[in-house]
């Protein structure tokens, strides 16, 4: 019986170390593979983020939307951002530039889902270490949010 035991263990334990040689679609070990194939790429330009923001259409900037959201800005973000250098978070001076409007109001409204769904905002969390905090904020005021955003570049 103890023979069988030690037999069965051996087998096992040849077994598992031939676990993980199996090829991945990241691999490296490939050199052939080109970078596409290695990791997903995401495009800042054209990301919409995840959350319920999926289509906006700016038009001529609101300077009443915009004082409402420089205020709820001063109020619920600038702990953590500054307009013109990196904090916490990063510096949002021409965000409106780098991300979709609709990117931008889902990562104010939906930031816990976003870091951890989203390539760019898995990026910035990596970056800058510390999660956007959810402030719970309506759709209307993250509107106002990035009306104020939009002056800003």
């Amino acid at each position: 019986m103890r023979k069988i035991l030690i037999i069965a263990g051996l087998a096992l334990s040849m077994s598992i170390s031939g676990c993980g040689n199996e090829k991945t679609e990241g691999n490296t070990s490939d050199p052939g593979q080109n970078a596409e194939q290695k990791q997903i790429v995401s495009d800042p330009k054209t990301d919409k983020g995840i959350g319920p923001v999926t289509g906006i259409t700016l038009g001529e900037i609101d300077p009443a939307l915009v004082e409402q959201g420089k205020a709820l800005f001063t109020s619920k973000c600038s702990a953590c951002h500054k307009i013109e250098k990196r904090f916490v978070g990063p510096a949002l001076k021409g965000v409106i530039d780098r991300r979709t409007p609709e990117w931008i109001m889902n990562m104010i409204l939906n930031p816990d889902k976003m870091v951890v769904e989203n390539e760019e905002a898995k990026k910035l969390l990596a970056e800058y270490l510390s999660p956007m905090a959810n402030q719970s904020l309506k759709e209307e005021e993250a509107r106002a949010i990035l009306e104020y955003l939009r002056t800003e570049k």
